[in-house]
């Protein structure tokens, strides 16, 4: 394989770790917070929750920078195309976090029931909406974007916000604020203590059975999607244009890869291994257990859509042939050089430094304590 096409395949494989990342830190957090007002039904007990992710939420937010400045970078065609036709989910995104640190530094700043009502309100937003979002745009990624180019390579996006949250896409995204949950749950009962970790223990129960229930009917609709199949052109080494290249779309082509190369089965497996397994560890108190079993969980689920949609990122359903793929939308070869450089030394650092994070402040947080600590959120 030439060099140029090695480093593509090296910066699709990077950027599903970085996604991966996001969805088991981010997801984490945002599943605490959605499920805020289940896991403590007094004051001080959302308190402990909110104070359970709260040396480290921000922190995590560290994934969702890595993965848009790794789509900036290495991946530039599908950065513009997707950050100007789906502007409308961005913002939506974007005001949700937006309204995420506010939950946290003003929640606890009045002692009105109604004031922190309110902001427990805006934490579940906050939390809910960019899973949901995160899993609908995964979703819409296997369906395909209605998009095109000019000859000048001028996106266009032909569809509308609605469109976006069609159902199969709302499927994925319930499954992501699904295993967000279970995430969140786990981390919870790591480090809370009594009724709020019974409480996540039965939320995480029911949470990973019902990611592990969406993620078998998507599994039994995938096959019934439209996929897209490179016919001519596209060449692993050749230049970052999308526009020439012949593209198919055929009822259930996301399956061929799995056809081509049946050791891809192992991914939708341990999907189902791992998140069962996780079910089993919470339920029996190994919360730690359950945690990486959710992560694996996570990681196994990307794997499978990008292991579907290969060499396919950004499909086209306005005109196929001008879809997105690993061989034509990403930057020079030099780019990717130099980043893989620096990605060689700052994820460690960072995986280091969130690593000592935890480590540092483990523990159990009680409520009684929250309510002493006049600096605790």
């Amino acid at each position: 394989m030439e060099l140029y096409a090695l480093l593509k395949v090296i910066w699709w494989l990077l950027l599903g770790v970085l996604l991966v990342g996001l969805a088991v830190m981010v997801g984490m957090d945002m599943g605490v917070g959605a499920a805020l007002r289940y896991l403590g039904r007094t004051d001080a007990q959302r308190r402990a929750a909110l104070n359970m992710i709260g040396p480290h939420w921000d922190g995590n937010q560290v994934w969702f920078i890595l993965g848009g400045g790794a789509i900036f970078a290495a991946w530039p065609t599908i950065y513009a195309t997707a950050f100007s036709g789906l502007y409308v989910v961005m913002l939506l995104l974007l005001w949700t976090m937006i309204l995420r640190p506010l939950g946290f530094e003003y929640r606890s700043k009045l002692p009105s029931a109604r004031w922190r009502a309110l902001w427990d309100w805006g934490l579940f937003v906050s939390g809910a909406v960019p899973m949901i979002v995160f899993g609908a745009a995964i979703g819409n990624m296997l369906e395909g974007v209605p998009f095109h180019f000019t000859w000048d390579l001028q996106s266009y996006y032909t569809g509308s916000f609605i469109d976006l949250f069609n159902p199969f896409a709302i499927l994925c995204g319930l499954m992501a604020l699904a295993l967000a949950l279970y995430q969140g749950a786990a981390m919870v009962m790591n480090r809370g203590e009594g009724e709020i970790r019974e409480r996540a223990r039965a939320l995480g129960s029911a949470a990973g059975l019902a990611a592990l229930v969406l993620f078998l009917i998507g599994g039994f609709w995938l096959p019934h999607l439209p996929g897209y199949v490179i016919r001519a052109g596209a060449a692993p080494d050749g230049p970052a244009n999308p526009l020439h290249k012949s593209v198919a779309v055929l009822t259930g082509a996301w399956m061929d890869n799995f056809h081509a190369h049946p050791l891809l089965w192992l991914l939708p497996g341990a999907v189902f291994a791992a998140v069962l397994l996780g079910v089993w560890a919470l339920r029996r108190g190994h919360s730690h257990l359950g945690w990486w079993l959710g992560a694996v969980g996570w990681a196994c689920t990307i794997g499978t859509v990008g292991a579907a949609m290969f060499p396919f990122m950004m499909p086209s359903s306005s005109d196929p042939s001008q879809s997105l793929t690993v061989w034509d939308a990403s930057s020079s070869e030099l780019t990717l050089i130099w980043m893989l450089g620096w990605t060689a030394v700052f994820v460690p650092i960072i995986l280091i430094y969130t690593s000592w994070a935890f480590w540092v402040m483990r523990g159990k947080v009680r409520p009684e304590q929250v309510e002493a600590d006049e600096h605790a959120y």
